[in-house]
């Protein structure tokens, strides 16, 4: 399994990793524990060494099942997790955020519980919080670093002032924010920031909840604890309209031997070598598929074929409804 380094922070993962909320929640029916465990185990003797969880992800049984799965390989992966929301200890769904250096610290300790384990590789605050200026945040994370609780410090859909100052109190080796072929604000602004400072992107969502992988078209309905129902972009006609993207992926695809996942992945990997995606899934096939990404080169002229086409593609809604998309910072 190729790897990368997360920036200039010597944080070295696997070239792809994998994001662990699907195992939990938001994509419908919650997948049996003990078969999700063989998947993450699978996963590592595929050559995953990255996995991603989060408090919110249940909330707090993602965590548990990553932890009780990786528990004995520990010494072999990096694991990464969130604070910054408001969850009341029984699970009630998050309120809002708090990213209070009181409620890190309480986070903190909660978490490496439930993963069982003695530090926290990668500790990302979840969603920045307006209330709290981002040093004491990032001073919080800096004291929890010194303690040996955390090894690194993350943000999530932090935008460019807002990472800098972290920054320049703890540094950041990673922002982990969406991006994929199907949404690319952060080319503006907020790829060269993290060029400029050395920080490494871990891009959620790189297949567009399932999108780009061209399983899903305008007749395709969604069970109705799935997230997608609520989601702009999923609605029948924008799902309609962005079919052109799918199709020109696939016309790349069938002459790479490859699936439309793998060539949105390859694509992805080849913008920045300090880029690690981290699609979600819970079947290890798709894991082994997404791992086969890492392998398929994508020429200068492939590159301008795609850049040329995607151009010439009006991509219909936004990805969030407004309640959620105020939380971001892009």
């Amino acid at each position: 399994m190729k790897t990368r380094l997360l920036g200039k922070s010597g944080l070295e993962v696997s070239a792809i990793g994998l994001g662990c909320m699907g195992m939990s929640q938001s994509y419908g029916t919650r997948p049996d524990e003990t078969e999700m465990i063989d998947v993450l185990r699978g996963a590592v003797d595929a050559g995953l060494t990255f996995f991603d969880t989060a408090e919110a992800y249940g909330p707090f049984i993602n965590e548990s099942l990553v932890g009780k799965a990786l528990a004995p390989v520990r010494d072999r992966v990096v694991i990464a997790t969130k604070f910054g929301f408001d969850i009341k200890p029984d699970g009630t769904p998050w309120s809002g955020v708090n990213s209070r250096p009181e409620h890190i610290r309480a986070v903190a300790e909660a978490s490496l519980k439930r993963l069982d384990i003695e530090t926290i590789d990668l500790f990302y605050q979840h969603r920045v919080d307006p209330n709290v200026p981002i040093e004491d945040v990032a001073g919080t994370v800096k004291d929890l670093v010194a303690e040996g609780k955390v090894k690194h410090f993350g943000m999530s859909e932090a935008g460019a002032q807002t990472i800098r100052r972290a920054h320049a109190v703890q540094p950041v080796t990673a922002l982990q924010s969406e991006y994929s072929l199907w949404w690319r604000p952060l080319e503006t602004e907020i790829l060269p920031l993290l060029e400029e400072l050395g920080i490494g992107l871990v891009p959620y969502s790189p297949l567009g909840s399932g999108f780009l992988t061209g399983s899903i078209d305008q007749s395709t309905t969604f069970v109705s604890t799935d997230m997608r129902n609520n989601m702009p972009r999923f609605t029948t006609q924008a799902r309609q309209a962005n079919q052109v993207l799918i199709d020109l992926l696939a016309v790349i695809a069938k002459r790479k031997d490859a699936t439309t996942a793998q060539i949105a992945l390859a694509w992805l990997l080849k913008q920045k070598p300090w880029i690690v995606p981290i699609p979600g899934t819970t079947k290890l096939s798709r894991i082994n598929e997404n791992i086969g990404a890492t392998e398929i080169e994508l020429s200068d002229e492939d590159l301008r074929e795609i850049e040329a086409a995607v151009a010439q593609i009006d991509l219909h809604a936004s990805r969030y409804p407004d309640h959620l998309e105020k939380l971001t910072g892009i």
